[in-house]
């Protein structure tokens, strides 16, 4: 059965995943590549390749440090079948790179709940997520989920709220100086992303239509499911899963927000998605049901991602 095969972490099930990832990656970019012929290129895409595997495994990091799946490989999978609705993310550096930057922020803020050096985690948070709106402005809406974190787990402090104007002030300094050194219009560029556009007009073609909906459908099941087994968590955990809600809501924010649209926008939902959607398959007794979603899920990814070749 399907479930069987990524139940456990094993090098099995991680061998498998490198081979799809490396597949579906190279399949994509030598289709719609206009031209590999020189070292730049070949060293972009080696760039991409490493920052997409980067991504996973950051992502598998947060899930089973914190304590937010069981030992299995099911997020790395949800990840992986996640970027298929969108295959064209391989070819979107900025918002790869943003994304990142944001998962090393959600990696300290979920680890918020220990309690261990709070202040240094607040603060390391906060700073990457302003790095991640230099490539993609409104990446910048992540700062309310350290506010969020704050209200959890160390509010009384009022150290605390004032750390993400610090980092701020940090970034802004050698934003400026780069600005200065190397690009006089970087200022100029940055703030002129601060524009918001709700139109939902961009598609290209059909498959992209369905990949979004196929995409909703999957992430309101997640979502509400998610929201009603918090209460049958563990109580020590279940802020970490209000973080991982209200991470991907504001996901959806940028998306919704965001100006030059696309589906690869929607990147900076994969995670919280990946890891309600792995506690869905994880805490069903209903094994049938298991291999359904999970069979959907595939099937869709493969659909999307053929179809968008």
């Amino acid at each position: 059965m399907i479930t069987s095969v990524f139940k456990k972490s094993t090098p099995i099930n991680y061998t498998l995943l490198v081979i799809f990832v490396l597949f579906s990656f190279l399949l994509y970019r030598f289709h719609s590549a206009t031209g590999l012929n020189s070292l730049v290129d070949w060293s972009k895409m080696t760039g991409m390749l490493v920052l997409v595997f980067a991504t996973l495994f950051i992502s598998n990091f947060i899930a089973k440090k914190n304590g937010l799946t069981r030992n299995s490989g099911y997020v790395i999978l949800f990840f992986f079948l996640l970027s298929s609705f969108s295959p064209s993310i391989y070819n979107n550096y900025n918002i790869v790179l943003s994304n990142f930057f944001i998962l090393l922020a959600m990696r300290r803020l979920v680890s918020l709940q220990t309690l261990k050096a709070p202040k240094e985690k607040i603060f390391d948070a906060s700073l990457w997520i302003f790095v991640a709106s230099l490539f993609h402005f409104w990446a910048i809406n992540y700062i309310l989920l350290v506010y969020i974190s704050i209200i959890f787990h160390v509010s009384r402090d009022y150290r605390n709220w004032l750390l993400p104007f610090v980092a701020l002030f940090a970034i802004s300094v050698l934003f400026a100086f780069y600005s200065v050194l190397y690009d006089s219009s970087a200022i100029n560029h940055y703030l002129s992303q601060a524009t918001i556009d709700l139109k939902l007009d961009y598609f290209s073609n059909n498959y992209q239509n369905i990949a979004l909906s196929i995409f909703v459908t999957f992430s309101v099941y997640f979502v509400f499911s998610s929201i009603f087994s918090i209460p049958n968590k563990p109580l020590n955990l279940q802020a970490s899963y209000k973080k991982i809600i209200f991470g991907f809501l504001i996901g959806i924010s940028i998306y919704v927000l965001s100006t030059n649209k696309s589906n690869d926008l929607l990147l900076f939902t994969f995670l919280p998605l990946s890891i309600m959607a792995t506690n869905t398959i994880e805490y069903s007794n209903n094994k049938i049901m298991q291999e359904v979603i999970l069979a959907l899920f595939i099937i869709a990814g493969v659909f999307c991602y053929v179809t968008q070749l």
